[in-house]
């Protein structure tokens, strides 16, 4: 069964989940609202194993002296690859006791959020940061995509990762727009920073923007676009943003007085500190 829940609002939304008893859902330290009494909550390093018990162990809570040390080495390893895309390390669990319960979740960044429902088949991957909250047997996961050019694309190269059963929020900033690139012959491109998320089969890279020549250059330093391009191939549902976290901290920048892009776009921002 889904979750039950209610995106609101417009310009900084949120979702109202409505909990069974005995239900559990977690989110992102942070991400957290409000929540009705009967609701308890509880933070851990571990993220759930997708079996619906929300402990975040993958075996169940057996094995002795080895299933504890087998469980400390996976959570070990879970916070060690969030510190690595520079994830919260922490989950906050929350379960409906006595009773139906209510918990509220929001983003970081004014935009929309959405409920994405996995059935078992297709996994998604998300941007950094999209992720606010899910069932227990929803598995959360870091994965690495674009290859040595992602290391360049900035925001695509680390991603969220969501398989199981049941349904996972995400936000993002600004406003949606779901494609599909098998509508658009089969590929599109897009900055790297509008990339929300994508259905698994979808295949993502970073590519260079036109070669090391005078159109090349003028597109990396006038176009405000930096050196690389996100592309995504395939049949499957893709999110993409209207607002990225780099111009939404211009936008700032500028409104303080700082100095941003200047006449020459992104790549020779510079900054007065």
């Amino acid at each position: 069964m889904t979750l039950q829940q209610e995106i609101v609002g417009n310009a900084m939304q949120m979702a109202v989940v409505n909990l069974r008893p005995g239900q559990t859902v977690y989110c992102e330290a942070g991400k957290f609202l409000f929540k009705t009494t009967n609701v308890t909550m509880e933070t851990r390093l571990s993220a759930p194993s997708g079996n619906g018990n929300g402990n975040g162990s993958g075996e169940g809570g057996g094995g002795g002296m080895g299933g504890l040390l087998r469980q400390a080495m996976g959570t070990a390893m879970q916070v060690g690859q969030r510190a690595l895309a520079g994830e919260s390390l922490a989950f906050q669990y929350f379960t409906s006791q006595g009773g139906e319960g209510t918990v509220g979740f929001a983003g970081v960044l004014p935009g929309e959020m959405r409920a994405l429902e996995l059935d078992g088949t297709r996994a998604w991957f998300a941007e950094k940061d999209a992720f606010v909250a899910a069932e227990s047997t929803v598995d959360f996961g870091i994965a690495f995509a674009g290859g040595r050019t992602g290391m360049s694309g900035g925001e695509g190269f680390i991603l969220e990762k969501f398989t199981g059963h049941g349904t996972v929020i995400i936000a993002g900033a600004g406003n949606f727009i779901d494609l599909d690139p098998a509508d658009f012959g089969g590929r599109i491109e897009v900055d790297t920073g509008c990339v929300v998320a994508f259905e698994e089969g979808i295949q993502y890279g970073v590519q260079r923007i036109g070669g090391l020549n005078r159109q090349g250059l003028m597109n990396a330093v006038f176009g405000g676009e930096g050196l690389s391009l996100a592309t995504l191939e395939g049949n499957g549902r893709v999110i993409l943003q209207s607002l990225t976290i780099e111009s939404l901290a211009n936008a700032l920048k500028k409104a303080q007085g700082g100095d941003k892009q200047g006449p020459t776009g992104g790549l020779f921002s510079t900054h007065v500190g």
